[in-house]
């Protein structure tokens, strides 16, 4: 006869709903059309218009601007409603200080583990990357750009880093997106200092990784700081 199992008591959570799951979703959709460039700055986010272009209820939008206001992609006001972030200059200030403090350290601490997965990530970002060089397509070069970023800084080992970063990666295309690229196309120039990061990383050099990725973040925070002082 089979021995029973105690009944564990009940700790008051209700089951999920599928519009939980539908919510990333509806994110991910809004946060890509902000890094593309077709939603832009400033822009209201109407909720009802949100939700009949990708055929859903208002619920999973409303958590989905949620869940992107807590990343600081978006901006919740009572008086004004839903908006995207405008970026200034005290803005920019603190995203460079948050990636120069932790991003070239995480790549370095993924070089010297030797993840494959990392690398393979990141060499088929540069890949999107390059095949849209010439088309000069915004939205792809950008969220290209955020993927090789990501694909290097998250195999280092700590997830608390990780996610300290993550915080401020779409920050980053943003200001690139709308701030930087518009005024000041610096694609090519990116590219290049993405090409030799990867191989630092390829080659296990840790220290040149960090500091090529150290130098790679100074010049898009000088390049992007210009822009701002020049508009």
């Amino acid at each position: 006869m089979a021995e029973s199992r105690p009944t564990l008591p009940s700790l008051g959570l209700s089951p999920l709903s599928p519009v939980a799951s539908r919510a990333d979703l509806v994110a991910e959709s809004i946060r890509s059309a902000i890094l593309a460039g077709r939603i832009r700055p400033g822009d209201t986010l109407v909720e009802r218009r949100l939700a009949a272009e990708l055929g859903v209820s208002k619920t999973p939008v409303r958590e989905a601007l949620i869940m992107l206001a807590a990343g600081g992609l978006v901006v919740l006001t009572p008086s004004r409603g839903t908006s995207v972030r405008l970026l200034d200059g005290h803005d920019l200030r603190k995203i460079q200080e948050v990636r120069l403090l932790l991003e070239p350290w995480a790549v370095a601490a993924t070089t010297r583990l030797g993840l494959d997965d990392a690398v393979e990530r990141a060499r088929a970002a540069l890949a999107r990357s390059a095949a849209h060089l010439d088309t000069v397509d915004h939205g792809e070069l950008s969220m290209a750009n955020r993927d090789f970023h990501r694909a290097l800084y998250a195999g280092c080992g700590n997830e608390f880093v990780v996610a300290s970063l993550d915080g401020v990666r779409d920050l980053a295309a943003l200001a690139a997106v709308s701030l930087l690229w518009p005024h000041w196309p610096t694609w090519r120039e990116e590219h290049v200092e993405h090409e030799r990061i990867l191989k630092a990383v390829e080659a296990g050099d840790a220290e040149s990784a960090q500091r090529l990725t150290r130098q790679h973040i100074e010049l898009s925070g000088q390049r992007a700081a210009d822009v701002v002082g020049a508009v």
